[in-house]
């Protein structure tokens, strides 16, 4: 699940300024969940944007909407009808929310109110952890299902390195190092022989948008763009 926190309020009034038709659009989604971008967040918002612009005696109208997704048109189309009707949109979806509504309505601004922090699961009641880093590569039947793209400071594909410190990352001594975690749990598996393999290097230079077709649905987009 993508894990969001909404935008201080003196960046969003900035974002808006000049704007007066505010259409603020909410997702059922990751943001709802993580309490960052669901139809209470959305009414908090635009609550708080219209008291603070009658105290400035600036001029600002609020509407708020949530659909279901935001990273899907189906959903999104929901808000033809209002988006006709407003000066800019601000998105309490994830990213790639923003830029769908942003790909629909290019001829509205559409801003960001949260910033997308990390994929994460939830270990507790309002507690998330980031766990994957949608590397594209993944290594966890290896690495005994412990992330060192994401749990590892340095982000070593082949460790440990030389400088952990009572089971402690030499980055961080409050951390555990993501290698002898590694290693441990192999250990207790019977499999610590994966330690020994070595991965080749990454080349993360000119990477491109990542884009995926299932295999059923390859003949549908063959002779045409995908969508």
């Amino acid at each position: 699940m993508i894990i969001a926190e909404i935008k201080t309020l003196e960046e969003l009034k900035q974002m808006l300024e000049g704007y007066e038709e505010i259409l603020t659009v909410g997702c059922g989604g990751c943001t709802s969940v993580c309490l960052a971008g669901g139809q209470r967040e959305v009414d908090d918002l635009n609550t708080k944007l219209t008291l603070s612009s009658k105290v400035e005696n600036v001029r600002l109208k609020t509407k708020g909407f949530t659909i279901e997704r935001q990273c899907e048109t189906q959903f999104v189309s929901d808000l033809d009808h209002l988006v006709e009707k407003c000066d800019a949109i601000l998105s309490m979806g994830c990213g790639a929310g923003v830029q769908f509504l942003a790909e629909r309505y290019p001829e509205k601004p559409v801003f960001p109110a949260v910033n997308s922090l990390f994929v994460g699961v939830h270990r507790d009641v309002g507690w998330y952890e980031e766990n994957c880093q949608c590397c594209g590569d993944c290594v966890l039947g290896i690495t005994g299902g412990i992330c060192p793209m994401t749990l590892c400071a340095k982000q070593l594909l082949n460790g440990p390195c030389g400088g952990p410190q009572d089971g402690h990352c030499e980055v961080d001594e409050e951390t555990p190092c993501a290698w002898i975690q590694i290693h441990d749990r192999l250990t207790e598996q019977g499999r610590v022989e994966n330690i020994h393999k070595v991965f080749p290097a990454r080349e993360w230079e000119g990477q491109t948008q990542g884009s995926l077709v299932l295999e059923a649905y390859k003949d549908r987009y063959a002779k045409k763009p995908k969508p």
